[in-house]
């Protein structure tokens, strides 16, 4: 549906806040890397979001898959569920902000 998806990517662009690169260079590091839930001994599930995101950003919006359409609405709902749970004081160096990151979103910003 037309709308569902102009929605699922406003959205989106609201939720990501950071650029391909930005968000690429980030995932680099070793704050990165060492947040996130991991399923075995593998990846972040995270870490893996932020690299399809990367792919979603520098991508074109008409050569969308539905299963890209719902990475999006997850990154989405993510983003949303985790700035609900900001925890107190400063942020800068927190997992929490870590985690929010390796999904596009940079609270600072």
């Amino acid at each position: 549906m037309p709308g569902d998806r102009d929605r699922t990517t406003s959205d989106f662009a609201e939720a990501v806040n950071m650029t391909a690169s930005e968000l690429e260079r980030w995932l680099e590091t070793e704050e990165s890397k060492a947040v996130g839930d991991r399923p075995g001994d593998g990846e972040s599930t995270g870490h893996a979001s932020g690299r399809r995101i990367v792919t979603l950003l520098r991508g074109r919006e008409g050569d969308r898959s539905d299963d890209d359409y719902a990475h999006m609405r997850k990154v989405t709902g993510y983003v949303r569920r985790h700035l609900a749970q900001r925890p107190e004081g400063d942020v800068e160096r927190t997992r929490w902000r870590y985690s929010l990151m390796n999904w596009g979103h940079d609270p600072l910003k």
